[in-house]
């Protein structure tokens, strides 16, 4: 859950818990039953290292089920390269490293590498970090030199989206250049707390409603946007707080 700028990540208020899934005996069952067990150590290690350094801003790092989702799809599709918009402290990022072959590669963006350096030494600690290009930077401007002038067009296998909202359809024109025919392209919290199914309550304006707010609009148009794309076929998926799984046709 990203939020572009390191700025933002400070200013965040304390947000509600982005499960979808509401009831908290059903989650907990689901998560001690099928994924803390499944959970790499080192993927345990930086999300309780996250929890101690940014408390209730650790929601912006994936859910292990999503994770475990992830990688497993990663895997399906015997993915080599992929794209990472929106790192924090790297929970999704060594998902994917994780599951990469030897000889596999991510590029990943974000314009806050302090969060990042939390999430390294186990990065470094899983084996991993041959395999990131970590590039501290505004997603835009990365992804642009990659179409214009590094000719990377339809090398990927795979992007992962989880930054700033108001950006997403922007960097779909882009990922769709970058991504492979077959590729992925995956868009995290396009529920968005359960927002978008929400009406508007422009009464309350407590700081966690006037954020949720804020960027509600941007998922709403994403979502709709996708839904029209004729070079996607594509499927949303309840897990975390929404997850958006697009097939490039063409």
């Amino acid at each position: 859950m990203a939020a572009a700028t390191k700025e933002d990540k400070l200013k965040l208020p304390i947000l509600p818990d982005k499960i979808i899934l509401k009831s908290p005996a059903f989650l907990k069952y689901i998560l001690e039953t099928s994924c803390y067990p499944r959970e790499h150590e080192q993927l345990k290690q930086l999300r309780e290292a996250t929890i101690k350094k940014y408390e209730r801003l650790s929601i912006m790092n994936v859910p292990v089920d999503e994770g475990l989702l992830i990688s497993m799809l990663l895997k399906i599709m015997n993915a080599k390269k992929t794209l990472e918009i929106g790192v924090f402290t790297g929970y999704s990022l060594l998902t994917t490293a994780l599951a990469l072959p030897a000889d596999g590669k991510i590029v990943a963006i974000d314009p806050d590498k302090e969060a990042y350096e939390v999430g390294l030494p186990f990065i470094r600690k899983a084996g991993v970090e041959h395999k990131i290009d970590f590039y501290e930077s505004n997603a835009m401007l990365v992804l642009t030199d990659l179409v214009h002038n590094e000719k990377k067009e339809d090398i990927f296998d795979f992007a992962f989206v989880d930054a700033d909202k108001n950006n997403y359809i922007k960097y779909h024109e882009l990922l769709l250049k970058l991504v492979k025919v077959g590729g992925i392209i995956a868009y995290d919290n396009t529920l968005w707390f359960g927002a978008v199914a929400e009406p508007d309550d422009e009464e309350v304006q407590v700081p966690e409603v006037e954020f949720i707010r804020k960027y509600k609009p941007y998922v709403k148009e994403l979502n709709s946007f996708l839904a029209t794309d004729p070079r996607i076929e594509l499927v949303l998926l309840s897990v975390g707080d929404g997850l958006t799984l697009c097939r490039r046709l063409y």
